[in-house]
């Protein structure tokens, strides 16, 4: 697993590892049961705090994509894929409500608001 943090950015620490671990975990690259690294050794190697690393991990369990036993760590949970779709799901139809009520009171047509979805959808 490979996780890159950096002070620079403007996310807190902790959500640069939930994210790119919610990713590998959607990719593949982590499968459902994998073992996650301790709090500790992902702390060291990263060079940041445990406590950053714990929150991390707080959160990723709270979204349902790790499980953690007492005594033997953290592991991929094997509820995750679904679960996060369904999450993706509902933060794209709260952007598309919006986008259709400022449609809606600028007279802009469905048609006009699917050529321009399709249009950025389809950039690189």
């Amino acid at each position: 697993m490979e996780i890159v943090v950096s002070n620079k950015a403007s996310r807190p620490l902790y959500e640069q590892i939930v994210s790119q671990i919610k990713a590998q975990i959607m990719s593949g690259d982590l499968k459902s049961g994998e073992t996650l690294p301790s709090i500790r050794s992902l702390a060291k190697s990263l060079q940041i705090s445990v406590l950053t690393v714990q929150k991390a991990y707080d959160v990723l369990q709270e979204d349902g994509f790790i499980e953690t036993t007492a005594g033997k760590g953290c592991y991929v949970s094997a509820r995750n894929q679904d679960f996060y779709l369904e999450e993706q799901h509902k933060k794209i139809e709260g952007f598309f409500n919006d986008a259709i009520e400022i449609a809606r009171m600028s007279g802009i047509s469905l048609d006009k608001l699917v050529s321009l979805l399709t249009l950025l959808y389809e950039e690189d």
